[in-house]
């Protein structure tokens, strides 16, 4: 495909709105995880937090694997390069979240200290490396990564690791940290819920901070502002992150309402992130005219309208099932809760 298409525009918006679920979902996971061994202090606790994730996780991550689906169908030649370039982070992550999934499912099956404490920091690397690595992978998308005109990457993993890749890292670290400060507090009681409370509040600042650098380093490293001077509707995107990140500081006692505006934060700060490339998918710091755009990478006409069909179809059931798991395991996590022998 070589010109434009509503089709190639429509699952553009999805491929972005997939991973800002992605985002949303895992991301207060991923941030409990990073938390674990700060904010627990007993045995008691780490199971509390293990309990606030375990029934989420593996449907959670449902949605990482749509993302990667979506980009092998829709935009092919943006999977083959994407998944080339950022081999290393893509492996890196992938054995990360294989080690917390394990971490997550066998902690409770053998009683001793020492498998539980292995377990633990399976979780906690688990956790801090895909937020790091997803971070870095996205800052370097948005300011453009080293390919030419044959999608052939000229680099390594230490030259994404520059100022604004990290700086991004930090972002994503900071952003679910505080979503997942914010869900612990929607599901324990007492000290925990207090203590995780006042680790939204604290993680909050700092998020704050790095989210302004962020944008100003945005406008100095990346061309994301560009479509906002273009089409200034686009604005609503950072506009809806910088409000529901200050509305979920002043909503912080209600957990479920400052919950979902970290989660509306998160697919704001997606969005502003993924549209401000538009069309690109994978920019090119070499060349412009190495682009991977939605015009040159899309798949045909006829697929594209046959997986929006499945997509249709299927989407709803996973959106209907996973709503189930989360109002099913809405309860807050006691003792009692913990004694149950399904309990992680």
């Amino acid at each position: 495909m070589t010109e434009f298409s509503t089709l190639a525009l429509i699952w553009f918006v999805l491929w972005a709105l997939l991973w800002a679920v992605y985002f949303v979902s895992d991301g207060f996971d991923l941030g409990m995880g990073i938390l674990l061994p700060f904010i627990s202090s007993s045995e008691q606790d780490r199971r509390v937090i293990y309990n606030a994730a375990g029934p989420y996780w593996d449907a959670n991550e449902v949605w990482l694997i749509t993302a990667g689906g979506v980009t092998f169908a829709a935009f092919p030649k943006a999977y083959a390069v994407m998944f080339s370039a950022l081999y290393a982070p893509l492996l890196l992550l992938l054995f990360a979240l294989i080690f917390r999934g394990v971490s997550i499912a066998f902690r409770n099956k053998l009683d001793s200290p020492v498998w539980r404490g292995i377990c633990d920091h399976c979780q906690f690397l688990g956790s801090f490396l895909p937020a790091l690595l997803l971070g870095v992978a996205f800052a370097n998308l948005f300011q453009g990564i080293p390919i030419d005109g044959q999608g052939v990457y000229h680099g390594n993993i230490l030259k994404l690791l520059n100022p604004y890749g990290l700086l991004g890292g930090l972002l994503f670290v900071l952003m679910f940290m505080h979503h997942g400060a914010l869900w612990l507090s929607l599901k324990a009681v007492g000290g925990l819920r207090e203590k995780a409370l006042a680790w939204a509040r604290t993680i909050w600042i700092y998020l704050v901070g790095a989210a302004v650098v962020f944008l100003a380093a945005s406008l100095y490293f990346t061309n994301l502002y560009d479509n906002i001077f273009k089409m200034p509707l686009l604005a609503i995107f950072p506009a809806l992150a910088v409000a529901a990140l200050l509305a979920s500081r002043l909503a912080t006692q209600n957990s479920l309402i400052s919950w979902i505006f970290s989660a509306l934060f998160i697919i704001g700060a997606t969005f502003f992130g993924v549209m401000g490339m538009f069309p690109s998918l994978l920019p090119s710091s070499i060349d412009p005219a190495f682009n991977v755009t939605i015009m040159n990478a899309a798949s045909s006409e006829l697929t594209l309208k046959i997986m929006l069909g499945v997509a249709g179809v299927c989407i709803p059931i996973v959106i209907a099932y996973q709503l189930w798991v989360y109002i099913t395991f809405s309860y807050r996590i006691t003792s009692e809760e913990l004694e149950k022998e399904d309990a992680y």
